[in-house]
């Protein structure tokens, strides 16, 4: 991305998670009453005007939203065990921090992104009316350019306590120094800390209709200058989280995915395998 310009992918993926609350039956994957408000009315309008019956929008949309679902349960799970920090790594217009469910002081939220996309979801938020709580930091942080620690530490961030990390969207934008670097990192952390992220498998992995959705996904983000560099067969993630020193690695395929959360669904949403795997491991 541009040095002074936010990310055109987050605005992107915020759509297809207001598309959801709006278009999909209920129970929804993914109950985000922030998500219409924090992309504001004309991005809705678009969203309404587009409809949500093509295909490819309703196998997106359908990843995307599972995709968070999965890390707040993960999350849910590490609160549990007693982690008290949430790290949002490349956070965009994630909602998590202003419809948090758990009670207060629970939490300490951390989102980490680009300087620039986070002065533009700070605009976002004013003009939506939805105030910062008191428990988030903003953590300005370019992956390629400032190591995540120097990020976190500057923020306040407790590396002397476990935390948990949600990673989503990110891993297929960076190279892979930088994301073997953030592993090592959030390995070196105390007993307790996880993480949980997606990642995009290569071509050769996927069938002839998943190769359509890829190479207009890919298409579009070219167009934006956010191209895909990064990636990874399942085995091949298994092998570098195990080697920066993770255990109890779960990876789930989109079929995972649709027996965990989209099965018996009244509208038929579930994601394909166009790519695209979530990852969760916890030191």
């Amino acid at each position: 991305m541009h040095e002074a310009r936010p990310s055109r992918t987050a605005m992107h993926v915020a759509m297809r998670r207001a598309a959801h609350q709006i278009f999909d039956a209920r129970p929804l994957v993914l109950d985000d009453p922030i998500a219409v408000p924090i992309i504001g009315p004309e991005a809705e309008a678009r969203v309404r005007e587009k409809g949500g019956t093509a295909r490819i929008g309703r196998v997106s949309r359908a990843f995307m939203v599972a995709r968070s679902r999965y890390a707040e349960d993960k999350l849910a799970e590490a609160v549990a065990r007693g982690v008290d920090q949430y790290v949002v790594l490349g956070a965009g217009l994630d909602t998590f921090a202003y419809r948090d469910p758990f009670p207060q002081d629970t939490l300490r939220v951390f989102e980490v992104d680009h300087p620039a996309t986070q002065a533009w979801k700070r605009w976002k938020l004013k003009n939506a009316g939805i105030a910062l709580p008191a428990n988030v930091t903003y953590a300005p942080v370019d992956f390629e350019e400032r190591t995540l620690s120097d990020g976190l530490t500057a923020a306040g961030f407790d590396a002397t306590r476990p935390a948990f990390f949600s990673w989503l969207g990110v891993v297929m934008y960076l190279t892979d120094a930088a994301i073997e670097g953030t592993f090592r990192y959030i390995a070196s952390l105390p007993t307790g800390s996880g993480m949980a992220f997606d990642a995009i498998v290569p071509n050769s992995a996927l069938n002839w209709f998943e190769r359509i959705i890829r190479h207009m996904i890919s298409r579009r983000v070219r167009r934006v200058e956010e191209p895909f560099i990064s990636f990874f067969r399942p085995e091949e993630l298994r092998a570098k989280l195990s080697n920066a020193g993770f255990h109890d690695i779960e990876i789930l395929d989109p079929d995972a995915l649709y027996e965990r959360y989209f099965r018996n669904r009244s509208d038929g949403l579930r994601p394909m395998g166009h790519s695209l795997l979530v990852t969760s491991a916890q030191v």
